[in-house]
């Protein structure tokens, strides 16, 4: 793996959209096609078939000997405001893996290659993630998102159908699976856990589950110079309570997280009571049992904030998907490309998630220092960035050496 290439990459998708005020390739965005468009010129380099499919996730295939392959990949898009690593990091070193696999005739490759750029897998602008991957796993329900709202009001299935996406058939990217024989993905850790143990790169067990919800208060809108304190329906109020309990459901379960990430009320004026406040919930554990108990309790506090203050509460369903181990085998080839036995839970959410459904996936983190990310801050030294690159070199490498013995057959 050529990691200062890489480095490179990332540097220049950076100087193309990002600066001060930190990434901006939020998926459906002139800025994300930009961006695609860069790395759409980068694969042409390569004597790779590029194609689109029906969820817009774009794909690249360097074909071997046998049957099927290994696919490889992360995704460009960014959350607003976003880090120079996040996703984009992944999607370069599998772009590194192509070009290394790509030297040589195809008599020196055994099983293919498929690189995958997957579509709007941060969910910045609809409030729902992995929406490329999911589509492609089968698990996107399409009814649930369809009329999901940007800030500016506009349908998702509309801003997609832009982008030559048609809803009733974004199904139909799960062709691309069929051969498969593996996936993997690099990613940074996006928290504080490889800084605090001084270590560059860790090997990735599987992904918590995930659940969110958005709640819905309902009051009465009113003046806020003419309504007494005590013969108010504030809505706003309700959901701060709320957002203050679900903190607590959060720190009394060990392993868990909740995160009020979001408030809108309206009418939105200063010299209003708010009549309605919706509140965005996110709740993440690494074991089912506890993420049901978690999604329950936080329920129970939307209900009791809202009797508090006289108002009501829908509470609905944006996305959910259950914890997701990932695969011994490849989890193994990963311990020993890294070349130690350090392995962590993933609490962000992946586009590999998706995947491991269907495919034995693993993923590799690189440390993240300082520990953040979604914020231009995000980095990670560059002596850390090439030993994740390498050990992910190293895991490609022995996953396809292991499917050309047949240890990884094709999936059907």
């Amino acid at each position: 793996m050529n990691a200062d290439r890489v480095i490179a990459d990332l540097k220049e998708l950076a100087e193309l959209t990002g600066g001060e005020g930190g990434a901006r390739r939020v998926c459906w965005t002139d800025e994300w096609v930009k961006a695609r468009e860069l790395v759409r010129g980068k694969l042409e380099e390569l004597p790779v078939e590029i194609t689109y499919d029906a969820a817009g996730n774009v794909w690249a295939d360097l074909p071997g000997e046998q049957d099927g392959f290994v696919i490889v990949g992360s995704h460009v898009d960014s959350v607003p405001a976003g880090g120079w690593l996040d996703g984009a990091l992944g999607l370069f070193a599998a772009l590194e893996v192509l070009r290394q696999h790509a030297d040589g005739d195809r008599s020196d490759r055994a099983v293919g290659l498929r690189f995958v750029d997957w579509a709007d897998e941060e969910g910045a602008r609809f409030g729902r993630s992995l929406f490329g991957s999911s589509a492609c796993a089968g698990t996107l329900e399409v009814d649930e998102v369809r009329d999901l709202k940007d800030r500016e009001g506009e349908r998702l299935e509309d801003v997609v159908a832009r982008h030559d996406v048609d809803l009733a058939k974004v199904h139909e990217s799960g062709a691309h699976l069929k051969g498969a024989r593996a996936y993997l993905e690099l990613h940074i850790e996006q928290g504080p856990v490889l800084e605090a143990r001084d270590e560059p790169a860790a090997v990735v067990l599987g992904t918590v589950g995930v659940e969110r919800r958005a709640a819905v208060f309902s009051g009465r809108a009113a003046h806020a110079g003419a309504t007494p304190m005590d013969m108010r329906q504030d809505s706003f109020l309700a959901a701060a309570r709320a957002a203050l309990l679900i903190q607590e459901v959060g720190l009394a379960h060990e392993g868990g997280y909740c995160t009020t990430g979001g408030a809108s009320s309206d009418p939105g004026v200063v010299t209003a009571v708010a009549g309605r406040t919706e509140l965005l919930l996110d709740q993440r554990h690494l074991d089912a049992g506890e993420l049901a108990a978690m999604l329950k309790e936080a329920d129970e506090a939307c209900h009791n904030a809202a009797e508090e203050f006289g108002c009501t509460v829908e509470v609905k369903h944006l996305w959910s998907i259950p914890p997701i181990p990932f695969d011994d085998r490849l989890i193994g080839f990963a311990k020993e490309a890294l070349g130690r036995d350090t392995a962590i839970p993933s609490g962000p959410l992946h586009d590999a998630a998706e995947m491991a459904r269907l495919i034995p996936t693993v993923m590799v983190f690189s440390k993240s220092s300082p520990p953040v990310s979604h914020t231009p801050e995000e980095d990670t030294p560059e002596a850390d960035l090439k030993v994740a690159i390498e050990v992910y070199g190293k895991t490609v490498a022995a996953t396809l050496a292991a499917a050309a013995e047949g240890d990884l057959p094709p999936m059907g």
